[in-house]
């Protein structure tokens, strides 16, 4: 299918995604607060803050959620604030220990859904609601879900991806889409000790010393992710389409900017990555290397038939302006 993909044409479309866009935003926060050095175990700009706390790490993550997304499935907004807080501490290497929300609606029967879904995704995932900030009164239906972690002394960081690893993606394809939008969910219908197996697999890969690096795949999409770790950890490389994990009815050109409830991309050494990708295949999950990292801090897409094209250029302007040495890429 790849082959007869316009390759410059889905470069540009991964470029010109909503998700990826959204990422641009972080460079000017990051600049304007001034957070350019390293203020934690890693630089700012990771799935958490990681605070050195005894013989491990305390993890910190925040997710905020657009009003419309809210609107449009509060129940899965409400799910969300749990699950994707879970995927941040995860991709970490760490296992969460509880949530705070913030959530602001019209009224208590427009805050019921989107506390339905808190709740039932705490259930199934085992974490609790220790607490949090409730408004009934605003105008507009809003919110935030926080979360705290705890990991090892062995992190999996955005900034620790290095020259020669592998490029793995790890995705849940046991799902469906929540139509219209390009939200893939493999968790709702899940059962829970299921979903806490799974996401136990990443902490125990970082513990075991299977791999050095790993990002959950967010709102940009698998390629926009890798473009993320790829800044962070000031390398480049080439990522493979046709190996990406989908399901057989999904265009790629949708899967590229699909947001999957159980997504990760692994920067992984090669004499490891047979023991990573078996991991995954034991819990059903499908992974595979899709890349491979080089020095040369530009990010390539390459199709079937081995065209290639450009998608970010690292050293000609950053994407979230965060890197290895804690200084904005491109600054």
């Amino acid at each position: 299918m790849t082959a007869a993909l316009d390759i410059q044409a889905l470069a540009r479309q991964i470029r010109a995604a909503r998700g990826l866009r959204h990422k641009r935003d972080i460079d000017a926060v990051v600049a304007r607060l001034g957070l350019t050095s390293r203020h934690a175990a890693v630089p700012v700009g990771d799935d958490c803050a990681a605070i050195p706390d005894g013989e491990g790490h305390l993890l910190f993550a925040i997710e905020g959620f657009l009003d419309s997304f809210v609107a449009a499935d509060p129940y899965f907004a409400g799910y969300c604030g749990i699950m994707v807080n879970l995927s941040d501490v995860a991709a970490m290497g760490g296992r969460p220990l509880a949530v705070v929300d913030a959530l602001w609606s019209r009224d208590a029967a427009a805050a019921d859904p989107v506390l339905a879904g808190l709740s039932d995704a705490a259930a199934l995932y085992g974490v609790p609601v220790v607490g949090g900030h409730t408004n009934t009164r605003a105008e507009a239906g809003n919110l935030a879900v926080a979360v705290l972690g705890r990991a090892g002394p062995r992190l999996l960081t955005s900034f620790d991806a290095a020259p020669g690893d592998d490029l793995v993606a790890a995705i849940d394809l046991r799902g469906r889409f929540r139509d219209p939008h390009p939200y893939w969910d493999a968790s709702t219908s899940a059962p829970g000790e299921r979903l806490r197996g799974d996401l136990a697999l990443l902490p125990g890969l970082a513990e075991d010393g299977l791999c050095r690096a790993a990002k959950d795949i967010s709102m940009a999409g698998v390629v926009g992710t890798a473009l993320m770790l790829l800044e962070c950890s000031n390398v480049g490389g080439v990522i493979d389409l046709g190996p990406i994990p989908r399901p057989e009815h999904v265009p790629l050109a949708r899967w590229l900017i699909a947001f999957p409830s159980f997504g990760y991309l692994l920067s992984v050494r090669p004499d490891r990555t047979p023991a990573v990708l078996e991991r995954f295949a034991e819990r059903g999950i499908a992974s595979a290397r899709i890349g491979h990292l080089d020095a040369s801090r530009i990010a390539r897409v390459r199709g079937s038939a081995g065209d290639e094209a450009v998608v970010w250029d690292f050293m000609a302007s950053p994407l979230i302006g965060c890197s290895q040495d804690g200084t904005g890429a491109g600054r």
